[in-house]
């Protein structure tokens, strides 16, 4: 059996094309649903359209392959005043029945994808929400999802360091857990740092897998992401260029999330929720 995934998150639209046990490639549209969300608290009718064409050409891409379809959607559908406007269109468009994700439920999709049923815990910075997950002998001991991601953090403050820094350390002021295991830091603000601490000209899945990223080499990377302009940093070597303006916020925010659970290092994963939504549904 074929089957493709497909998660639409804050900032883009993922597709993950599956069959025998294994992704056979992943594709990503950035799409920015999330935009202006944090200042309105409802999705703008420009990001809906955007965003449902691009699930509408992933489920064609997805069909033309022969592929059974499913489509997710996380924070910035669960948190919008309007989700059901989104989830209405993209099924006018193409017939998908979009699952809209419960926080806690996307905290545990990340930790399944990354870890399968094994011990340890992820960090996963969103768009709209960061979720922390972790498992210790077998058993979940702490999922929390985080009302702040790089997209909400970009709205809110832009990409100025003294505005950024406050909200995020106020986002995060009550996070505390018990720490076990290995932590990995998924979604996109993680696998676009690895990247760039790697020096990656074209982006290989194989070598973000299990690349370690220490919080020192994080905060001075953090560091220079400030001290260079959106224009600037899509000259970087490993810089997801459609991440250039929102990129340094989302480094903040996993540096702060390091700094609360006291992490001296985490671990990127190019494995996330797409493989967690393909295992909670029974399918892998």
């Amino acid at each position: 059996m074929k089957f493709a995934i497909i998660d639409i998150g804050s900032n883009s639209v993922r597709l993950m094309l599956w069959a025998d046990g294994k992704s056979l490639y992943k594709k990503v549209n950035t799409t920015r649903l999330g935009e202006g969300l944090a200042r309105t608290g409802k999705l703008l009718s420009a990001a809906i359209e955007r965003t449902a064409l691009a699930v509408r050409d992933f489920a064609e891409e997805g069909r033309g392959e022969g592929a059974s379809v499913y489509a997710f959607a996380t924070a910035a559908v669960r948190a919008s005043a309007n989700g059901e406007v989104f989830t209405r269109r993209v099924k006018e468009l193409c017939g998908l029945e979009v699952d809209v994700v419960e926080g806690q439920a996307e905290a545990q999709l990340g930790l399944s994808g990354v870890l399968g049923n094994g011990d340890g815990g992820i960090i996963d910075i969103g768009g709209a929400s960061t979720e922390v997950c972790i498992r210790e002998g077998g058993e979940i001991v702490f999922s929390t999802s985080l009302d702040v991601g790089a997209v909400r953090l970009y709205d809110l403050c832009g990409d100025n360091a003294l505005l950024l820094g406050p909200t995020i350390r106020e986002a995060v002021s009550a996070l505390s857990c018990p720490v076990c295991g290995r932590m990995y830091a998924i979604g996109g603000t993680g696998s676009t740092l690895a990247s760039i601490l790697l020096g990656m000209d074209t982006y290989d899945a194989s070598k973000i897998q299990d690349y370690k990223m220490t919080l020192s080499a994080l905060e001075d990377l953090t560091d220079k992401l400030f001290s260079l302009n959106a224009e600037e940093r899509k000259k970087m070597a490993g810089m997801d260029v459609r991440r250039a303006d929102i990129i340094a916020g989302g480094a903040m925010l996993l540096v702060t999330v390091m700094k609360k659970l006291s992490l001296s290092e985490v671990y990127a994963s190019d494995r996330d929720n797409l493989e967690g939504y393909l295992a909670m549904r029974g399918l892998a």
